[in-house]
């Protein structure tokens, strides 16, 4: 047993330990000074900025890299030179926290998100008329009455009352996803991580160097893409068709699409992504455009009938669609069910350790853990206002969606938010474990489900259609998630977090449509010939097709290879995870793999550059290298997607560059 002096030390260390939370908590402030004007408007220029930026890259290859860091960082150096600027000029400003910080990169996040996951360059895109006719109008379940042509009214109404509802599916859970079971979020974690990093001692003395570099790399980006349009008179001139690579690849540039175009925005976000995703998606523009298509190409006449031209599905774009079709399945589906096996062993584990766990001498939690949890946990969001807000804005979607799309019944949308948010845990249970968004899986599911039920006549809409309203409460729930855990780990307040997504998802719907047709009325959105093929939304077409029409929408010969590519798939996942890592690390990854399939291979050379930049950078200085590649890469993102916005003013104005 232990003495009386004993058990009165232990009570002192807890009283101090007591006396030491509440000091730090009492230098959180509130919530309500959590969020400033100044932060709101920093969030919405960033917000607007890559916004302009994901949209040209789901408008151009489909693929956009996480960017939470990225936009911490603006947020940090927007508001870091805005305070020193005032301090130069003799105003007291407010002190800038991580809080903040914190604030301003959820808004710019959630609006940006909007233009990633709003369907523009997917689901919504693929029920214009254009890729209605690419798809076959002749083509059985392809209906003539199953195109929609874009508009800024209903697809701003549209993304309004279904991307509010997924911002309160999963608020009642957030104690048990963040604090009981503990989620690594690593997304969040790594966000949080560089916030409070710019916070210490070291972001308060040493900004200068990130900030410098961020701004030096945005404007040399700005202007080289300005000097690369100038000399873009022509489509057989410019950048694009320098022979880098010998005269002999530069004649078959127009077919296989292997060139090098000094593309700022691939480049850095080659240089953000991981070294697999990169030489994936070359050994997928190899495998493709070197080897595959020119074969089947020569096979025209015996596979299909030659008078068909390449666009038509029945034709070697047919081929082209339907095997990426078949990669992204199968790495979707592999990736679904071993998340569903990881969260099932998981709240079994959790389970178990709950027993274990309720014995008198387990450990005492951290005291760090015991400030971020108090914080976390003292302004809370009441249950009974998630519920009802999520109620309130499923009645509105069940009124105002059938309006949009007479084709989706009422009745499936009432369906899609009564599954919503247990699909919704699912998918945000497996992001916290594995830090990958299954969100598109779902709606892929929902995709090919409600298409088959719908029918022929109006199967494509509604399958379209469904799969965004499933794809965005998934997508969104699991992405407030992430920010809840970056608020947990930077102290900031759920209440703050939650109003910021609002204000962050409101301008973001307003905010995409007008940037989706400032790109729509300015370059030649969905020509599968032209820079901007937007080429998702041609493959989810052809998946609604395939979900009316089943098998018999293949080409002769597609089906036996999409079962090798979708056993491919599968196998490669398999081996990544069950080999040794130094065997595992090199196996490629099928999603990566299957968007040069129907892009080209272009935009992978652009990203292996890159890679290859921060390999040779981290050969030369390790240590500035991890602190200065996502500046660099920023930088390089955001002054390409600085140029779009003028190059789109002077293309729809007519003013064509001169110089050839």
């Amino acid at each position: 047993m232990r003495s009386d002096v004993e058990l009165r030390e232990i009570g002192r260390e807890d009283f101090e330990e007591e006396d030491k939370v509440q000091d730090e908590i009492k230098r959180v402030p509130p919530w309500q000074k959590q969020i400033t004007i100044r932060g709101i408007i920093a969030s919405i220029l960033i917000g607007v900025i890559y916004s302009v930026i994901v949209m040209k890259l789901c408008l151009t290859t489909g693929l956009v890299p996480n960017l939470n860091v990225s936009a911490a960082l603006l947020a940090f150096v927007f508001l870091r030179t805005w305070t020193s600027f005032l301090q130069k000029l003799g105003i007291v400003t407010v002190p800038f926290t991580r809080q903040e910080n914190t604030i301003v990169q959820t808004c710019a996040v959630a609006c940006y998100s909007i233009a990633v996951g709003g369907g523009f360059g997917s689901y919504l895109l693929g029920l214009n008329r254009k890729t209605y006719e690419q798809a076959g109008v002749d083509t059985q379940g392809n209906a003539p009455i199953s195109f929609k042509e874009p508009g800024v009214g209903w697809m701003t109404g549209f993304l309004f009352v279904s991307s509010f509802v997924g911002l309160l599916a999963l608020v009642p859970l957030r104690k048990i996803m963040i604090i009981d079971y503990k989620l690594r979020y690593p997304s969040g974690t790594a966000t949080a991580n560089l916030i409070n990093g710019f916070h210490t001692s070291r972001g308060e003395n040493e900004p200068r160097v990130e900030v410098h570099g961020f701004v030096k790399c945005l404007l040399i980006s700005f202007l080289w893409s300005f000097f690369q349009w100038s000399y873009s008179g022509g489509n057989q001139y410019g950048f694009p068709q320098f022979p880098k690579f010998g005269l002999k690849a530069w004649e078959n540039s127009q077919f296989c699409r292997f060139y090098f175009d000094f593309n700022m925005t691939y480049i850095g976000a080659g240089m953000i992504s991981s070294h697999l995703v990169n030489l994936s998606l070359l050994l997928g523009a190899v495998l493709s455009w070197g080897v595959m298509w020119p074969l089947i190409g020569d096979m025209k006449g015996k596979w299909f009938p030659s008078s068909l031209p390449e666009s038509s599905m029945k034709s070697l774009n047919g081929y082209k669609v339907f095997i990426s079709i078949a990669l992204i399945l199968g790495d979707g589906l592999y990736n679904f069910f071993k998340t569903l096996f990881f969260i099932i062993r998981s709240i079994h584990d959790r389970l178990k350790d709950k027993k274990l766990s309720s014995c008198p001498d387990s450990k005492k939690q951290a005291l760090d853990d015991l400030v971020r949890n108090e914080v976390f946990m003292r302004e809370g969001i009441p249950i009974w206002l998630a519920c009802f807000g999520y109620t309130f804005f499923s009645i509105i979607s069940i009124v105002v969606i059938p309006k949009v799309f007479p084709e989706l019944k009422w009745y499936y949308v009432v369906v899609a938010y009564m599954l919503a948010p247990s699909l919704s845990f699912c998918n945000a249970y497996g992001t916290g474990l594995t830090d990958i968004n299954m969100a598109y899986n779902y709606g892929k599911v929902a995709l090919f489900v409600l298409s088959a039920v719908a029918g022929k006549d109006s199967g494509a809409v509604v399958g379209l259609v469904g799969c965004g309203l499933i794809k965005s409460i998934v997508s969104i729930s699991s992405d407030l998630m992430h920010d809840f855990k970056t608020g947990h780990l930077t102290l900031t307040s759920p209440r703050s977090m939650l109003l910021s997504q609002a204000i962050g998802t409101a301008v973001g719907c307003v905010v995409a449509p007008l940037t989706f047709f400032l790109f729509y009325n300015a370059f030649d959105v969905g020509n599968p010939d032209g820079e901007y093929k937007a080429p998702y939304a041609l493959i989810y077409r052809n998946m609604a097709i395939l979900g009316v029409q089943g098998f018999s929408a293949l080409p002769q010969h597609c089906l036996q290879l999409c079962y090798a590519f979708f056993g491919f798939a599968v196998v490669a996942n398999l081996v990544r995870d069950t080999s040794p890592k130094k065997i595992g690390k090199w196996v490629p990854l099928p999603m990566a793999m299957a968007v040069p399939f129907l892009v080209g291979g272009y935009f992978a050379i652009d990203m292996c550059v890159g890679s290859l930049v921060v390999f040779a950078w981290h050969r030369l200085n390790s240590q500035k290298a991890s602190l200065m590649v996502p500046v660099v890469a920023s930088g390089l993102i955001c002054g390409d997607g600085l140029w779009i916005l003028p190059s789109s003013i002077l293309a729809l104005v007519k003013r064509n560059p001169s110089i050839r």
